[in-house]
Protein backbone atom coordinates (compact mmCIF):
# COMPACT_ATOMS: atom_id res chain seq x y z
CA UNK A 1 0.00 0.00 0.00
CA UNK A 2 1.77 3.33 -1.20
CA UNK A 3 1.57 6.03 2.03
CA UNK A 4 -0.47 8.11 0.02
CA UNK A 5 -3.43 5.86 -0.53
CA UNK A 6 -3.13 4.72 3.40
CA UNK A 7 -6.43 5.76 4.49
CA UNK A 8 -6.14 8.39 7.78
CA UNK A 9 -9.42 6.94 9.26
CA UNK A 10 -8.56 3.44 9.89
CA UNK A 11 -4.70 3.55 10.56
CA UNK A 12 -4.82 0.12 11.92
CA UNK A 13 -5.27 -1.32 8.60
CA UNK A 14 -1.99 0.00 7.70
CA UNK A 15 1.27 -2.16 6.62
CA UNK A 16 3.79 -1.80 8.70
CA UNK A 17 5.66 -0.08 5.96
CA UNK A 18 3.21 2.81 6.18
CA UNK A 19 3.50 3.66 9.85
CA UNK A 20 6.92 3.05 9.50
CA UNK A 21 7.69 6.20 7.40
CA UNK A 22 5.22 8.56 8.77
CA UNK A 23 7.25 7.93 12.32
CA UNK A 24 10.73 8.79 10.50
CA UNK A 25 8.93 11.76 8.21
CA UNK A 26 10.45 14.11 11.22
CA UNK A 27 12.64 12.54 14.24
CA UNK A 28 15.16 12.91 16.94
CA UNK A 29 18.46 12.54 16.21
CA UNK A 30 21.29 12.60 18.72
CA UNK A 31 21.10 14.71 21.35
CA UNK A 32 22.92 17.84 21.36
CA UNK A 33 23.31 18.74 25.09
CA UNK A 34 26.73 19.95 25.67
CA UNK A 35 29.17 18.74 28.85
CA UNK A 36 28.73 22.70 30.10
CA UNK A 37 26.96 25.11 28.36
CA UNK A 38 29.04 28.78 27.46
CA UNK A 39 31.94 29.29 29.76
CA UNK A 40 31.09 26.95 31.97
CA UNK A 41 27.71 27.38 32.90
CA UNK A 42 25.79 24.67 34.65
CA UNK A 43 22.35 25.58 32.94
CA UNK A 44 20.95 27.60 30.19
CA UNK A 45 17.87 29.94 30.14
CA UNK A 46 15.97 30.65 26.67
CA UNK A 47 13.57 33.18 27.40
CA UNK A 48 10.87 33.02 24.34
CA UNK A 49 7.91 35.31 23.44
CA UNK A 50 5.47 34.52 20.36
CA UNK A 51 4.32 37.90 19.50
CA UNK A 52 0.72 36.87 17.74
CA UNK A 53 -1.14 39.83 18.59
CA UNK A 54 -3.69 40.56 16.25
CA UNK A 55 -2.80 37.47 13.70
CA UNK A 56 -4.57 34.93 16.86
CA UNK A 57 -8.04 36.31 15.14
CA UNK A 58 -6.95 36.87 11.33
CA UNK A 59 -5.41 33.77 10.74
CA UNK A 60 -9.21 32.15 11.48
CA UNK A 61 -10.36 34.70 8.95
CA UNK A 62 -12.06 36.59 11.62
CA UNK A 63 -12.97 40.30 12.06
CA UNK A 64 -13.88 40.52 15.63
CA UNK A 65 -12.79 44.11 16.84
CA UNK A 66 -13.04 42.11 20.48
CA UNK A 67 -10.68 39.57 19.78
CA UNK A 68 -8.20 41.54 17.90
CA UNK A 69 -8.52 43.97 20.80
CA UNK A 70 -6.96 41.49 22.98
CA UNK A 71 -4.10 40.91 20.48
CA UNK A 72 -3.29 44.84 20.42
CA UNK A 73 -3.28 44.15 23.54
CA UNK A 74 0.01 42.17 23.90
CA UNK A 75 1.69 44.85 21.46
CA UNK A 76 0.52 48.10 23.15
CA UNK A 77 0.70 46.98 26.77
CA UNK A 78 2.19 43.85 27.54
CA UNK A 79 5.50 44.27 25.24
CA UNK A 80 5.97 47.10 26.91
CA UNK A 81 5.98 45.59 29.98
CA UNK A 82 7.93 42.43 28.79
CA UNK A 83 10.61 44.53 28.20
CA UNK A 84 11.21 47.11 30.58
CA UNK A 85 11.67 43.41 32.72
CA UNK A 86 14.39 41.92 30.49
CA UNK A 87 16.03 45.37 30.66
CA UNK A 88 15.77 45.72 34.54
CA UNK A 89 17.37 42.12 34.72
CA UNK A 90 19.99 43.03 31.92
CA UNK A 91 18.83 39.57 30.55
CA UNK A 92 18.19 38.38 26.75
CA UNK A 93 15.14 36.73 25.02
CA UNK A 94 13.68 35.33 21.34
CA UNK A 95 10.75 37.17 20.01
CA UNK A 96 9.03 34.68 17.70
CA UNK A 97 6.60 37.21 15.18
CA UNK A 98 4.28 36.15 12.11
CA UNK A 99 4.82 38.49 9.90
CA UNK A 100 1.70 40.50 9.74
CA UNK A 101 2.44 41.64 13.36
CA UNK A 102 5.76 42.29 12.67
CA UNK A 103 4.29 44.59 9.59
CA UNK A 104 1.46 45.85 12.11
CA UNK A 105 3.88 46.46 14.80
CA UNK A 106 7.09 47.93 13.16
CA UNK A 107 8.36 49.64 15.71
CA UNK A 108 8.21 47.00 17.88
CA UNK A 109 10.31 44.84 15.59
CA UNK A 110 12.96 47.81 15.62
CA UNK A 111 12.91 47.96 19.27
CA UNK A 112 13.18 44.71 20.06
CA UNK A 113 16.26 44.27 17.77
CA UNK A 114 17.63 47.69 18.84
CA UNK A 115 17.36 46.36 22.66
CA UNK A 116 19.79 43.22 21.51
CA UNK A 117 17.31 40.64 21.19
CA UNK A 118 16.43 37.68 18.65
CA UNK A 119 13.78 38.04 16.35
CA UNK A 120 12.38 34.52 15.07
CA UNK A 121 9.89 33.58 12.07
CA UNK A 122 6.77 32.44 13.16
CA UNK A 123 4.99 32.16 9.89
CA UNK A 124 2.75 34.82 7.59
CA UNK A 125 -0.38 35.64 9.33
CA UNK A 126 -0.37 32.43 12.22
CA UNK A 127 -1.94 30.31 9.55
CA UNK A 128 -1.31 26.48 10.54
CA UNK A 129 1.44 24.66 8.45
CA UNK A 130 -0.55 20.99 7.79
CA UNK A 131 -3.45 22.71 5.43
CA UNK A 132 -1.20 23.94 3.54
CA UNK A 133 0.12 22.52 0.14
CA UNK A 134 4.19 22.47 -0.13
CA UNK A 135 4.66 25.70 -2.22
CA UNK A 136 2.58 27.69 -0.68
CA UNK A 137 3.90 27.19 2.67
CA UNK A 138 7.04 27.40 0.94
CA UNK A 139 5.90 30.69 -0.04
CA UNK A 140 4.71 32.12 3.45
CA UNK A 141 8.16 30.80 5.24
CA UNK A 142 10.17 32.61 2.42
CA UNK A 143 8.35 36.19 2.74
CA UNK A 144 7.56 36.06 6.38
CA UNK A 145 11.65 35.96 6.71
CA UNK A 146 12.55 38.61 3.96
CA UNK A 147 9.30 40.68 5.73
CA UNK A 148 11.21 40.46 9.43
CA UNK A 149 14.72 41.37 7.47
CA UNK A 150 13.20 44.15 6.08
CA UNK A 151 12.30 45.37 8.95
CA UNK A 152 14.32 44.94 11.85
CA UNK A 153 17.72 44.53 9.07
CA UNK A 154 18.70 41.41 10.28
CA UNK A 155 18.14 37.90 8.88
CA UNK A 156 16.43 35.52 11.11
CA UNK A 157 18.35 31.86 11.57
CA UNK A 158 15.48 30.31 13.32
CA UNK A 159 11.83 28.96 12.84
CA UNK A 160 8.97 28.92 15.06
CA UNK A 161 5.59 27.34 13.48
CA UNK A 162 2.27 28.84 14.67
CA UNK A 163 0.78 26.65 17.44
CA UNK A 164 3.74 24.49 16.57
CA UNK A 165 2.36 22.75 13.97
CA UNK A 166 4.44 21.14 11.58
CA UNK A 167 3.57 19.43 8.21
CA UNK A 168 4.84 17.08 6.21
CA UNK A 169 7.25 20.35 4.15
CA UNK A 170 8.33 22.31 7.29
CA UNK A 171 11.46 20.56 7.81
CA UNK A 172 12.76 20.02 4.05
CA UNK A 173 11.40 24.46 3.70
CA UNK A 174 13.45 25.01 7.25
CA UNK A 175 16.96 23.20 5.28
CA UNK A 176 15.92 24.95 1.83
CA UNK A 177 16.33 28.36 4.05
CA UNK A 178 19.57 27.53 5.42
CA UNK A 179 17.84 28.59 9.06
CA UNK A 180 19.95 27.09 11.95
CA UNK A 181 17.13 26.22 13.96
CA UNK A 182 13.46 25.17 15.06
CA UNK A 183 11.67 25.72 17.70
CA UNK A 184 8.50 23.61 17.28
CA UNK A 185 8.76 20.43 18.41
CA UNK A 186 8.76 18.55 21.62
CA UNK A 187 10.93 15.04 21.56
CA UNK A 188 12.97 15.84 24.62
CA UNK A 189 14.02 18.73 26.99
CA UNK A 190 17.64 19.44 25.68
CA UNK A 191 18.16 20.72 22.52
CA UNK A 192 18.59 18.12 19.59
CA UNK A 193 19.38 17.63 15.82
CA UNK A 194 16.78 17.21 14.05
CA UNK A 195 16.01 13.72 11.33
CA UNK A 196 14.18 13.80 7.95
CA UNK A 197 13.50 10.32 6.63
CA UNK A 198 16.44 8.71 8.86
CA UNK A 199 18.73 11.46 7.16
CA UNK A 200 20.66 13.83 9.94
CA UNK A 201 19.81 17.48 8.71
CA UNK A 202 22.64 19.25 11.02
CA UNK A 203 19.30 21.35 11.96
CA UNK A 204 19.38 22.00 15.61
CA UNK A 205 15.72 22.05 17.27
CA UNK A 206 15.32 23.79 20.89
CA UNK A 207 12.55 21.88 22.21
CA UNK A 208 9.10 23.52 23.53
CA UNK A 209 6.26 22.31 25.69
CA UNK A 210 2.66 23.16 26.25
CA UNK A 211 3.92 22.68 30.08
CA UNK A 212 6.44 25.77 29.92
CA UNK A 213 3.58 27.96 28.02
CA UNK A 214 1.15 30.34 29.40
CA UNK A 215 -0.89 29.82 26.75
CA UNK A 216 -3.01 26.79 27.66
CA UNK A 217 -3.71 28.22 30.98
CA UNK A 218 -4.23 31.53 30.81
CA UNK A 219 -6.28 31.42 26.81
CA UNK A 220 -9.69 33.21 26.90
CA UNK A 221 -12.15 32.64 24.06
CA UNK A 222 -15.81 33.60 25.01
CA UNK A 223 -17.06 31.88 21.45
CA UNK A 224 -15.12 28.49 22.17
CA UNK A 225 -14.44 26.26 24.46
CA UNK A 226 -11.33 27.91 25.80
CA UNK A 227 -11.45 29.22 29.65
CA UNK A 228 -8.28 30.02 31.47
CA UNK A 229 -8.04 26.92 34.15
CA UNK A 230 -4.90 28.20 35.82
CA UNK A 231 -3.81 31.61 37.88
CA UNK A 232 -0.76 32.95 37.81
CA UNK A 233 0.41 31.47 40.93
CA UNK A 234 0.22 27.85 39.18
CA UNK A 235 2.24 28.86 36.41
CA UNK A 236 5.03 30.32 38.29
CA UNK A 237 4.96 27.24 40.47
CA UNK A 238 4.97 24.59 37.34
CA UNK A 239 8.45 27.08 36.09
CA UNK A 240 9.65 27.24 38.80
CA UNK A 241 9.71 23.39 39.46
CA UNK A 242 10.76 22.46 36.00
CA UNK A 243 14.01 25.66 36.36
CA UNK A 244 15.35 23.46 39.45
CA UNK A 245 15.65 20.31 37.61
CA UNK A 246 16.83 21.83 34.85
CA UNK A 247 19.29 22.89 37.06
CA UNK A 248 20.12 19.74 38.87
CA UNK A 249 20.26 18.31 35.44
CA UNK A 250 22.57 20.69 34.37
CA UNK A 251 20.23 21.69 31.00
CA UNK A 252 18.14 24.05 29.04
CA UNK A 253 15.55 25.85 30.76
CA UNK A 254 13.38 26.81 27.60
CA UNK A 255 10.10 28.87 28.14
CA UNK A 256 7.34 30.24 25.70
CA UNK A 257 5.39 33.33 26.75
CA UNK A 258 2.92 35.34 25.01
CA UNK A 259 2.65 39.57 25.46
CA UNK A 260 -1.15 39.37 25.40
CA UNK A 261 -0.98 36.84 28.36
CA UNK A 262 2.34 36.96 30.48
CA UNK A 263 1.24 40.85 29.87
CA UNK A 264 -0.98 41.76 31.94
CA UNK A 265 -0.89 43.57 35.74
CA UNK A 266 -1.39 40.58 37.32
CA UNK A 267 0.64 38.20 35.60
CA UNK A 268 4.06 40.05 34.33
CA UNK A 269 5.75 39.29 38.06
CA UNK A 270 6.34 35.71 36.78
CA UNK A 271 8.62 37.11 34.11
CA UNK A 272 10.47 38.80 36.69
CA UNK A 273 10.14 36.13 39.55
CA UNK A 274 11.68 33.33 36.85
CA UNK A 275 14.53 35.74 36.18
CA UNK A 276 15.52 36.41 39.80
CA UNK A 277 15.17 32.62 40.56
CA UNK A 278 17.52 31.59 37.64
CA UNK A 279 19.78 34.62 38.83
CA UNK A 280 20.24 33.24 42.22
CA UNK A 281 21.53 29.86 41.19
CA UNK A 282 25.29 29.92 40.70
CA UNK A 283 26.70 29.74 36.97
CA UNK A 284 23.31 30.06 34.74
CA UNK A 285 23.63 31.63 30.80
CA UNK A 286 20.87 33.54 29.97
CA UNK A 287 20.74 33.26 26.05
CA UNK A 288 18.29 33.53 22.72
CA UNK A 289 17.22 30.08 21.10
CA UNK A 290 19.94 31.41 18.38
CA UNK A 291 22.69 32.02 21.11
CA UNK A 292 21.88 28.24 22.40
CA UNK A 293 21.75 26.94 18.69
CA UNK A 294 25.29 28.03 17.75
CA UNK A 295 26.55 26.91 21.06
CA UNK A 296 25.55 23.69 20.58
CA UNK A 297 25.68 23.18 17.05
CA UNK A 298 29.47 24.05 17.18
CA UNK A 299 30.00 21.94 20.13
CA UNK A 300 28.58 19.07 18.28
CA UNK A 301 30.51 20.16 15.04
CA UNK A 302 27.12 20.54 13.00
CA UNK A 303 27.49 22.75 9.71
CA UNK A 304 23.67 24.26 10.06
CA UNK A 305 23.18 27.80 9.67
Amino acid sequence: MPPETADPKTPWTWPEPVWRERVAKVRAGRSLKPAAWKDGARMAVALSFDSDHETIDLRNGGASAGRMSQGQYGARSGMPRILGTLERHGVPASFFMPAVSAMLHPQEVRRVAGAGHEIGIHSWIHEFNSVLDHATERDLSLRAADALAGICGVRPVGMRTASWDFSPHTLAIIREMGLLYDSSLMADDEPYELMENGEATGVVEIPVEWIRDDAPYFNMDRAASARPYGGPAMLLDILRRELDLAYEEGGLFQVTLHPHHVGHRSRIFILDEIIRLARAKAGVWFATHADVARFCAAEAGLSAG
